[in-house]
């Protein structure tokens, strides 16, 4: 039996009006419970923890997900990975054949370093068809910092020979005022993905928030405890729906650096254990930018040079 064809009533300890709080909470198919931890479930569902650890079990059984598999079911499974291409030839390259989904790529680096100009870009080329460097899906996009702008997206629609109107439509767009605001826009994100076609989901930027909610050294571990938690959330997305997400991110200076470049994320381990490939943007000379891929499971670091025009990111 197909998984659509399931009912919620199905799962252990699942009775009607448990089923009726899953829906209620957009949990309404088996990938978005077997996903979740027991407290998350307890805490959407209004059951104990046990409880909830007894439905999720049955819902990840019903899947066939959480358990052991073989090489080459993980083989197949990264076979659907897809990628979506940036307009330049070498970041491209670079990323092993553009941004992957099942996966977060973070892009950090100081301010007008092209972090948004590149989260434009893909929101826009992710609705081109697949073989032409897109998904054709549409996108999420979380602005933290209201750098969102519309008339760019028309820019680079245009230039990519896009519907302009149809692209924007296909952009679903919501501005967090604060950290808790912005971990409540990916749990609607997550909603959004299993009821539209969503390729691709970008948080631009991932730690602004968190970093003027929580200020000192005391409020560290509680900060760094909810940005894992969001990751976690943004990364549950990107597996269960075969989702890029792509995650901005600021920069600090490191006063302990002694030689090369003394800046370096913000969010420490935690960003960095979440994200699957990592890229250091940062000025060149003119209007070119340089990416530099830190991090990738697959990929040597390496370099790539692009300059931003009205037509968007293009080769050097």
């Amino acid at each position: 039996m197909a998984e659509e064809d399931k009912d919620l009533t199905d799962l252990k300890g699942v009775g009607g009006k448990t089923a009726e709080k899953l829906q209620e909470a957009g949990l309404d198919d088996l990938m978005s419970i077997a996903t979740l931890s027991s407290g998350e479930l307890a805490e959407k569902a209004d059951v104990g923890e046990s409880s909830a650890q007894k439905i999720i079990s049955s819902a990840r059984r019903q899947a066939d997900i959480g358990g052991f598999q073989t090489g080459k079911e993980k083989y197949d499974q990264r076979k659907e990975m897809k990628r979506i291409l940036t307009n330049c030839d070498d970041l491209d390259e670079i990323l092993g054949g553009g941004v992957e989904t099942q996966a977060i790529t973070e892009f950090y680096g100081e301010y007008g370093s092209a972090k948004t100009q590149l989260s434009h870009q893909l929101a826009t080329n992710v609705q081109l068809p697949e073989g032409e460097g897109g998904l054709g899906k549409g996108a999420i996009y979380i602005d933290t910092e209201d750098t969102f702008i519309p008339d760019r997206i028309e820019q680079m629609a245009e230039a990519n020979g896009q519907d302009p109107e149809e692209v924007l439509n296909n952009i679903h767009v919501a501005r967090a005022f604060n950290s808790d605001h912005q971990v409540l826009l990916a749990d609607e994100a997550q909603d959004i993905a299993q009821k539209e076609d969503i390729g691709l989901i970008i948080v631009d930027s991932l730690t602004a928030q968190f970093r003027s909610d929580y200020v000192g050294r005391g409020e560290l571990a509680p900060r760094q405890q909810k940005l894992n938690k969001h990751m976690n959330t943004l990364l549950r997305i990107a597996n269960s729906h075969n989702i890029a997400v792509v995650v901005t991110n600021q920069v600090m200076s490191n006063p302990d650096q002694m030689f090369g470049d003394p800046t370096k994320a913000i969010g420490g381990h935690i960003v960095a254990h979440n994200s699957a490939v990592r890229i250091y943007l940062r000025k060149g000379k003119k209007d070119k930018r340089v990416a530099r891929l830190v991090d990738s499971p697959y990929m040597p670091e390496a370099e790539a040079v692009f300059r931003i025009e009205d037509a968007g990111i293009v080769n050097d």
